[in-house]
């Protein structure tokens, strides 16, 4: 159950990422590693063994990220808060 939140983490991954396809390998002490491979090649390891958590937050933080949506309102918004003269 534990590998569910790491599997996801790198399902995301290899969605914003088409270069590599990335895995992730459990050692015996259940640490997690990345594994990176490029088309056609084999896997090598990407990072060193790391707690759950740790593991999470490097492969979110790994490949190109996702830009945040900006609806048209937030921008009018910031530009209404940025008209405010301080008194």
């Amino acid at each position: 159950m534990r590998s569910t939140k790491a599997s996801a983490a790198i399902a995301r991954l290899n969605a914003r990422d088409s270069a590599f396809r990335y895995s992730l390998g459990i050692n015996a002490a259940g640490l997690f590693y990345l594994l990176r491979a490029e088309p056609g090649a084999r896997p090598e390891r990407a990072s060193p063994d790391l707690a759950l958590d740790e593991f999470v937050e490097l492969v979110n933080k790994t490949g190109p990220q996702k830009k945040a949506k900006v609806s048209k309102l937030d921008v009018a918004f910031e530009k209404q808060l940025g008209d405010r003269k301080p008194k």
